[in-house]
């Protein structure tokens, strides 16, 4: 309904209003060319500003971050771009990120009110109340009297219970400001939550509210609310302003939820599930949605639903009684009597004197033929239900506590069911790469850490991602001039080749071929060849190639990286079921080919300990193995030999992620967004909201 999240989301717009006042609304040409290290010093950093601001002005937030990005670089005391690339963040909501960039602009610049704005909005929204009471108070001396500062003010002050406090910066606000409707919203909010406060002082907000714009999303909302909390008799009023509040903003869960229950009080049930399906949608991992469309499921007998739903409620909960009861009941009418049995043992566990869990596996008991239980659970319900008194029908009493999970656990839980959540998205034709453009965060991805960086012959260069990764080896190779064609170090391979690219290859290979055959074959000659089968999926006759190269020079890293990454997409292909090779066999195989890819990598490690890229493909590996502290460690070490290297922090996030370190997740994910990783944003949002 009306949330504290919402109102903070609603208000930053004060401050993208300011920003938009400076942009020219024109189209952009992003022609930038940002092709390598020694050439960002002579960046116009002013120009890389204004490009950036145009592109926040076209949502396009990660693109933004790298023209901000090169803008620091080349002038890293100027606090703009740090202020600039804080909003940015922010509308990707990786808040913790916005609030360290305005923080450093606000060093280089205290006397920049939007910047202290910023870092408290984005405190707020990871629930830092108190650090951004005082951001809005620095803000505040600069801009006395600002509107969406105090009303913020207010709603952080409301946040920490300090309702007085509240009450009274509300009333300040609304003193210069008498027509902004949010703000007796913010108040209406804040005195429903204080106690020993009259509804009816609320409602006299709210209706105000409602007077100064009858189309506020807010009003309507809280309206909905305050009606439902008053009862069956206001269900009229509920569902009237949910409806207006649904046209106004049709893409949030919980209204659905609610307009749910408004019909099924109304015995509207193919109604109530069709909101319960749209919520659902919106929000696939919801347990409220999830459960009550499973208890709707349950009451119409479409059992097989009412069962899946509850299994994924449980997924996310499983601490939830009420789901495995009605789980249990369920397994019962399907004549699944052991799960039945199984899952109600759960809840009696939880409540031992509840005469309904014992009357059903009393039930349960006697399907089974297990009539001396069913007889005992029958026995001990009756006597149960005899001793409750009429007025604590539906009470009980129990010394058990579900168990509490620590923020990291729910975060691991929540991170394996979210791996399974498959949701659609339509695709957007506004943009030629619609998965680097806009809110990344909101686009529907699967959750996959990022691959090999690789050493190839071809790019596939994004507009974040416009350059190829400099490494010593390729760069001495290419200076040789040895090889028939350019190798780049890129984590961006194309998926296929055209037949004149192919054919390219082909004619290669045969030159290689024919000169090693009137002439003494060197490492480099072995190593081309091998690149250019490679580069045509025939990684059997790579590998044997490298293998010469290594006999004849066996001191050479990239030839063993070389050898780990045919290794490794020999190991990727299909698996190849021989007759007479059995699975045990298949796996023994597959486990020897990953000894002897760590093996070239380690080898490659051992010549050049410095080699970023070898440490992040170890960890890829490791990742893929399931060996998550390995992992940990190498991507480590890549990390501290190249600290802007954007998938080694995406993947280290993933890893923190998958071990249930939030915070930790949390800040290399944001690096790896800042440094042009697409999904980062999208993980960051799905796992931390």
């Amino acid at each position: 309904m009306y949330t504290h999240a919402q109102t903070i989301r609603l208000y930053h717009i004060g401050i993208c209003r300011k920003l938009r006042a400076c942009i020219v609304q024109i189209a952009v040409i992003l022609a930038l060319a940002f092709t390598h290290t020694s050439i960002y010093a002579q960046i116009n950093a002013e120009q890389a500003v204004t490009v950036g601001r145009n592109s926040m002005y076209f949502e396009d937030y990660m693109l933004a971050i790298q023209y901000f990005n090169r803008a620091i670089s080349a002038k890293p005391y100027l606090a703009l771009p740090y202020f600039y690339r804080a909003v940015a963040k922010f509308n990707l909501e990786d808040y913790r990120g916005a609030a360290e960039d305005a923080g450093r602009a606000i060093e280089l610049n205290p006397f920049l009110s939007d910047a202290w704005e910023v870092r408290g909005v984005a405190r707020q929204n990871y629930d830092d109340n108190a650090g951004a009471i005082s951001d809005y108070d620095h803000a505040l001396a600069l801009l006395p009297r600002n509107r969406q500062i105090l009303f913020n003010k207010a709603m952080a002050q409301t946040a920490l219970k300090e309702y007085a406090a509240a009450d009274s910066t509300f009333s300040e606000l609304l003193e210069h400001y008498p027509r902004f409707e949010s703000a007796y919203l913010g108040r209406a909010r804040e005195r429903l939550e204080a106690p020993g406060t009259d509804t009816v002082v609320a409602l006299k907000d709210i209706a105000k509210a409602l007077e100064i714009n009858p189309s506020s999303f807010n009003g309507h909302a809280m309206a909905a609310e305050l009606a439902m909390r008053r009862g069956a008799a206001y269900n009229d009023t509920a569902m009237c302003h949910l409806e207006k509040a649904i046209k106004l903003r049709p893409n949030i869960a919980g209204l659905y939820i609610n307009r749910a229950y408004l019909k099924y009080n109304k015995d509207d049930y193919d109604g109530a599930l069709d909101d319960f399906d749209h919520a659902i949608a919106l929000e696939p991992y919801n347990t409220v949605a999830l459960f009550n469309r499973g208890l709707l499921e349950t009451e119409v007998s479409d059992y097989d639903k009412a069962r899946a739903d509850f299994d994924r409620v449980l997924s996310l909960e499983p601490d939830n009684v009420r789901a495995r009861y009605q789980r249990a009941y369920i397994n019962g009418q399907q004549r699944r009597y052991e799960k039945a049995i199984d899952d109600i043992n759960y809840v009696i566990k939880a409540f031992p004197d509840f005469p309904s869990g014992l009357y059903m596996r009393s039930e349960f008991y006697r399907h089974s033929g297990d009539t001396r239980r069913a007889e005992a659970d029958y026995n001990r319900a009756v006597a149960l239900s005899r001793k409750l008194r009429p007025d604590a029908q539906g009470k009980v009493e129990s010394d058990y506590t579900p168990t509490e999970l620590s923020d990291d656990e729910v975060a691991r839980r929540r991170f394996a069911t979210l791996l399974t959540v498959e949701q659609q998205q339509p695709i957007d034709a506004e943009y030629n790469n619609p998965d680097i453009r806009g809110k990344v965060q909101d686009r529907n991805i699967s959750i996959e850490p990022q691959g090999w960086v690789e050493i190839s012959y071809y790019n596939a260069p994004t507009e974040l991602h416009t350059t190829t990764y400099f490494m010593k080896d390729v760069d001495m190779l290419n200076a040789t001039g040895a090889l028939r064609n350019k190798v780049m170090v890129t984590s961006n391979v194309p998926g296929s080749l055209d037949d004149t690219m192919a054919q390219r290859h082909f004619t290669s290979i045969e030159d290689y071929t024919s000169y090693m055959a009137t002439h003494t074959p060197r490492a480099v000659d072995f190593v081309g060849r091998a690149m250019d089968y490679m580069t045509l999926r025939d990684y059997d006759a790579a590998i044997k190639d490298l293998d010469r190269a290594i006999a004849l020079k066996n001191d050479y890293a990239l030839t063993y990286i070389l050898r780990a990454q045919a290794r490794h997409h020999k190991l990727s292909l299909p698996a190849d079921d021989k007759e007479g090779t059995d699975a045990t066999t298949r796996t023994a195989l597959r486990h020897a080919t990953y000894d002897e890819i760590l093996s070239d990598l380690d080898n490659a490690l051992r010549l050049d300990p410095t080699n970023a890229f070898a440490w992040y493909d170890k960890a890829c590996l490791y990742i893929e193995s399931g060996l998550d502290s390995e992992a940990l460690e190498a991507i480590n070490r890549a990390i501290e030999i190249k600290d802007d290297f954007g998938e080694a922090f995406f993947n280290r996030g993933y890893l923190y992620m998958r071990m249930g370190n939030t915070k930790a997740g949390a800040a290399d994910l944001g690096r790896a967004g800042e440094l042009g990783v697409p999904g980062a944003y999208n993980l960051l949002k799905r796992l931390t909201q």
